[in-house]
């Protein structure tokens, strides 16, 4: 099944005339957004870090003192940091990835992973071509859905080619999704009759962003909370086999087209290869706890800084012409992977 079908000239040619501005304004400010986003997240714990940064990088696009600079000046360091710092902060999410302690869950609850995590890509992908969405939105929105959120969604359009709107659309649409989850999620605890370390696995199968997932588990304890973050890590696990085969499909269509430099597109890309790298190093235990420490940190920082920047290049105006179509797709996908995972965890517990 061919995943893409949107011709992407028309968004080299964008980049390549960006990338001859200087970016360093542009990167300068994605920092500062990070920061911002992170003095946020410490004021108000409940305000995941990388929410704080998409909603800062949104505003920041519309705001009439700072919207003709990000458009402008700060435009192509803003793009480089959606690009280049999230393919870093890829690359360190590997070392959060702790194998052995994923495969303790066994392969009943590794195999419940990723039936729910096919079910919701590929029911999400083809809801959201029957709802006309444009360019490479529903492809990008089932990524983030069934695997990892914002993350997610930077990783595949680094291999996909997407527009940078349609990535900032999706990402806006996925991390407003996994922050409703927060508040409603807790409440279906008991109505639907789950101990804490079930009620733990169903938010780890079904809550987009890992911060979204500590956030939402932590409401039932402890126990819930384990279970959320093992069950989240074999979901991000499966984000290099799924943007390798996006990378494939890509290849695929391009047969026999070089890039730019004469070169023809990698099989699997050079960041996809870095986190399974960093996770094989993780695995074998020989980083000290500090050294992971300072790793998530980095990692954090950088995402903070590109989902900024991808946050910049939402257009509020262009959003809303689909904004009926992008919110039943929402709407649609959450009850895909709320009721997939939910029968996942029933039948493994």
């Amino acid at each position: 099944m061919a995943l893409l079908h949107r011709p992407q000239g028309a968004a080299t040619v964008r980049h390549v005339s960006r990338e001859t501005s200087t970016p360093w304004p542009g990167l300068a400010m994605a920092v500062g957004g990070a920061l911002t986003a992170w003095c946020i997240h410490r004021l108000v714990p409940a305000v995941p870090l990388l929410t704080a940064s998409v909603v800062l990088g949104i505003a920041s696009a519309h705001l009439p003192g700072l919207r003709t600079f990000v458009r402008g000046s700060a435009r192509p360091g803003l793009s480089l940091a959606g690009r280049r710092l999230m393919r870093m902060g890829i690359v360190l999410l590997g070392l959060g990835l702790g194998l052995d302690q994923v495969l303790r869950l066994g392969w009943a609850t590794v195999a419940m992973v990723v039936g729910v995590v096919a079910a919701t890509f590929l029911g999400t992908l083809w809801l959201g071509r029957r709802l006309g969405l444009p360019g490479d939105q529903p492809l990008l929105i089932a990524t983030g859905y069934s695997i990892c959120g914002a993350s997610a969604i930077g990783a595949v359009s680094q291999v996909s080619g997407s527009d940078e709107e349609d990535v900032a659309a999706s990402v806006a649409l996925v991390t407003l999704c996994g922050t409703l989850a927060i508040a409603v999620l807790p409440l279906l605890q008991d109505p639907l009759a789950l101990s804490d370390p079930a009620f733990g696995r169903w938010v780890g199968a079904g809550v987009h962003d890992v911060g979204q997932v500590v956030a939402t588990a932590q409401t039932a304890g402890p126990d819930a909370l384990g279970e959320a973050v093992l069950v989240k890590l074999m979901r991000v696990a499966l984000l290099a086999p799924l943007v390798a085969a996006v990378a494939f499909s890509v290849r695929a269509r391009r047969r026999g087209v070089r890039t730019a430099s004469g070169r023809r597109p990698a099989p699997v890309p050079l960041f996809v290869a870095g986190f399974l790298a960093a996770a094989a190093l993780r695995a074998t235990g020989v980083l000290p706890d500090v050294a992971l420490e300072w790793a998530h940190t980095a990692q954090e920082a950088l995402l903070a800084a590109a989902l900024f920047g991808l946050g910049s290049a939402v257009h509020l105006p262009t959003l809303a012409r689909t904004g009926g179509r992008a919110a039943a797709l929402g709407l649609g996908a959450w009850v895909v992977v709320a009721g997939v995972s939910y029968a996942g965890v029933m039948l493994t517990v």
